[in-house]
């Protein structure tokens, strides 16, 4: 098997615009874009004639940025402070408070915060806008982004105040600064006498270890079965993705193939060896399954190998090369595409509405019924048995799975706005912390959080604290629901860890009793 290393993951950054006044004295163009002289030549006579002292860094840095935003979504510019938090975030640890954010209008939007890290724990979610830090306004203030990661980072054990807007209201939390480890396993624990479950949040230079020690604890345990859970895992390190689907296939069996204008075809297959070829298999996706992870499902799902369930993955099957320069910067260029052993290309289209497609999904019903999924349907592909797949972008489920908007009552949808069930983790802990911190199994746990009333407490916190109290039945509706991930959220505090959450979850996770009900078919 032929494995490089070449990563993949959405990286986004603030896109200037160039604008250029009268040009008084025409000058010489041949017109050969080719060789790119007459972004030089603009460059050069801003240089020479402009009324004002020039920083020609910067608008070289703007230059290449903006020239990058004619091509794909993902191929972009890197200044060095950039290109170094995004390396650290798949390899090694770095100490700080645990987000990842995009400037698109002069505000910090966080995209997502790291499980189990310090923001998480604290509240933050995706879709804060960073207003503050501390004390200082970062939010329209045309605050450079390396200044912003310099504030919010910090040495271990340091606190840092964040002001956030949630949906028009801000919301202070004070953050304790720590390592922040880049572990690729949430969780990783037996189900039942045969089933495993795995919890893969990413694909850093370290899955493939952690996913073996993984699954060699599940196998010592009796695993016959597993449930490879990748929602919300938006790819990371194209070899590593590799090395999982080897696990699982056959030797010769096709895992995927990348072409480009300037990169012949190649393909990668399975070398035989896998320990996990005789498994039942179940992957989970979703809409922010993306990458790697596609690449992975695609591969198992042309295969035949096992059954795809949940709902259609992000669709990002770009080729990203990285490309460093000696002043510390980088580039992130598309090279190739990312095609399925059937043939089917991962890439969705990138079109006028690319940064909205999640929105439009949503919009247009996808999430809530299979009939509203985008499917191309002219374009027809087989996997290794003759069952028929679709492109159109994404990995379209053998089961999909639609998302539950049953139970989210008012009182749930106020709690979920203001972070209330996280605040209130936190007070619990605070307030059990010498018996909490000192639980090592499930089933301690379990009846410890059930010895101390949580849902009382909760109740009592969330009316004390923001003012919520559910109207004449909203609880009735909504308990089921929240009080697991209430339990979750507590147990995460524990020496459980992580684990606690998804095992509280399991119950009421939809998708994940589809895969246990359909674990092993090939639909």
């Amino acid at each position: 098997m032929n494995i490089v290393t070449a990563l993949l993951g959405v990286v986004l950054g603030v896109v200037l615009t160039l604008s250029v006044s009268k040009v008084w004295e025409k000058k010489k163009f041949d017109g050969d874009y080719n060789r790119w002289r007459k972004l030089n030549l603009i460059l050069q006579e801003v240089q020479r004639n402009y009324v004002d002292t020039i920083d020609m860094a910067g608008m070289t840095d703007a230059a290449v940025v903006a020239a990058l935003s004619e091509l794909d979504p993902h191929s972009v510019y890197l200044p060095p402070v950039e290109l170094t938090e995004s390396e650290s975030e798949l390899a090694g640890n770095f100490e700080g408070i645990g987000i990842t954010f995009n400037v698109p209008n002069d505000t910090a939007i966080v995209l997502n915060t790291i499980p189990g890290g310090p923001s998480e724990k604290a509240g933050l979610v995706q879709g804060d806008r960073i207003i503050k830090v501390e004390d200082k306004t970062i939010a329209g203030t045309k605050t450079p982004q390396d200044s912003m990661v310099r504030m919010m980072k910090g040495p271990k054990g340091t606190k840092v105040k964040i002001t956030v807007n949630r949906d028009g209201t801000l919301i202070p939390f004070d953050i304790t600064r720590d390592k922040i480890p880049v572990h690729c396993i949430d969780a990783a624990f037996m189900i039942d006498d045969n089933t495993g479950y795995i919890k893969l949040a990413k694909f850093t230079r370290t899955t493939y270890q952690e996913f073996k020690k993984a699954y060699e604890k599940l196998l010592g345990q009796g695993m016959t079965k597993l449930l490879f859970d990748l929602r919300d895992n938006t790819g990371g390190y194209f070899d590593q993705s590799l090395l999982l689907s080897n696990e699982f296939l056959e030797k010769d069996e096709e895992i995927v193939y990348m072409e480009g204008l300037h990169r012949p075809r190649q393909n990668y297959e399975a070398d035989g060896r896998g320990n996990l070829k005789d498994i039942e298999l179940a992957v989970l996706i979703d809409e922010g399954t993306a990458s790697s992870s596609e690449i992975f499902s695609g591969a198992i799902q042309d295969n035949d190998r096992g059954v795809i369930v949940g709902r259609r993955s992000y669709g990002k099957g770009l080729v990203q090369e990285p490309i460093n320069f000696t002043d510390g910067s980088g580039i992130r260029l598309t090279v190739a595409r990312f095609y399925t052993p059937s043939g089917r290309c991962i890439q969705k289209p990138y079109d006028k509405d690319y940064a909205y497609d999640i929105y439009e999904r949503y919009a247009h019903g996808e999430m809530t019924s299979a009939d509203s999924m985008k499917v191309d349907t002219s374009a027809v592909y087989y996997t290794v048995k003759g069952r028929r797949v679709y492109g159109g972008g994404g990995i379209i489920p053998d089961v999909f799975v639609p998302m539950d908007t049953t139970r989210a009552t008012k009182f749930y949808i106020n709690c979920n706005k203001k972070a209330t069930a996280v605040r209130f983790a936190s007070e619990m802990f605070d307030k059990y912390k010498s018996t909490l911190s000192g639980i090592s199994d499930f089933t301690s746990l379990e009846k410890y959080l059930n010895d101390i009333d949580l849902e009382r407490q909760f109740l009592d916190y969330a009316a004390r604290v923001d003012g919520f109290r559910p109207a004449a039945g909203e609880w009735e509706q909504s308990r089921s629901y929240m009080m697991p991930q209430i339990n979750g959220l507590v147990g995460r505090f524990s020496k459980v860890g992580e684990e606690a959450f998804y095992r509280f979850y399991l119950p009421i996770d939809d998708t994940i009793q589809q895969a246990l009900k359909h674990n092993g078919d090939i639909l």
